[in-house]
């Protein structure tokens, strides 16, 4: 069965289109058959004006058109849709979703943070590291960090902040939003002891493939805060020289290290694996266990 994930954040949109094959021992296989990724960066109108802009809409509809025709191409059966943080805050949100469907047929979901982390955890990323340890999920995008706590075996809490990339070039943090992440991580986490850090999105699956490090192998904090500092003292075009960054990626590497980084230390995570999974691989996932129960 071939599934498609169409994930429009506030940096870029993704379409995951994946094939699933159960084995023969009851596990099924999600093969990935295309990935593909678009920087519409919708949050640089969002964040500073409050609504998409004519010409990002545009764009954000040439794209679904494309990525229409290639599931028609690859066959694909079901798809599930969604929009994040900039489309959350966009005042005519609402409006495009409509027009999406008008003009595509796709039916986009516009989730909140929690349904977004709640999506995040369906990838399952802890069932091949044991119950008896516990996991700080942390998933960094242009507009919303979502965090999950999984500890003994099960989900502790799950937690969406807007504190994004983008919203962190644009300057629309404020020290209270920093103030309350900092204690919600520390008082929902000291009680979880030793914990391990798992990140997902786009800038930390960057990091680690700069880092070189082999898969399955974690990164350590240490690690993240010498990048932080290499990067912040050089600009943009540096960035993009020295580590073969695209421009959509250069600028807002940083902020995420620091988001990262931030959580990490409150939440005294020593390490962080990263699978290289992310928000489009849950909507699959649901997906398929959707097909099959239904």
């Amino acid at each position: 069965m071939i599934l498609a994930a169409i994930d429009i954040g506030s940096n870029a949109a993704r379409l995951l289109v994946t094939e699933t094959s159960p084995y023969k021992d009851g596990t099924v296989d999600f093969t990935k058959l295309n990935l593909l990724r678009i920087p519409l960066r919708l949050g640089f109108d969002v964040f500073d004006n409050g609504f998409v802009s004519d010409e990002k809409k545009g764009k954000l509809l040439d794209t679904l058109r494309a990525y229409r025709l290639l599931m028609n191409i690859y066959n694909v059966e079901a798809y599930k849709a969604c929009a994040t943080s900039a489309m959350r805050d966009a005042a005519n949100g609402p409006e495009i979703r409509k027009e999406i469907l008008a003009e595509t047929g796709f039916e986009i979901k516009i989730i909140s943070g929690l349904e977004e982390a709640g999506i995040l955890y369906e990838t399952h990323i802890a069932d091949n590291m044991g119950d008896d340890r516990s996991f700080i999920y942390i998933d960094v995008g242009g507009g919303s960090t979502e965090v999950t706590l999984y500890a003994q075996g099960q989900t502790i809490f799950k937690e969406s902040f807007n504190i994004g990339t983008i919203r962190l070039l644009h300057n629309s943090v404020t020290d209270e939003q920093w103030e309350r992440l900092k204690w919600f991580i520390k008082t929902h986490t000291k009680d979880h002891q030793p914990l391990t850090a798992i990140g997902t999105g786009g800038n930390i699956n960057k990091i680690f493939s700069i880092s070189k490090r082999k898969e399955g192998k974690p990164l350590t904090l240490e690690l993240l805060k010498d990048y932080h500092k290499e990067m912040s003292i050089s600009t943009v075009e540096e960035r993009k020289h020295l580590y073969h960054l695209r421009d959509d990626r250069a600028d807002v590497i940083v902020p995420a290290l620091q988001i990262y980084i931030s959580i990490m230390r409150w939440a005294q995570a020593a390490e962080i694996y990263v699978p290289k999974i992310g928000l489009a691989d849950g909507l699959v996932k649901m997906l398929y266990e959707e097909r099959m129960k239904g």
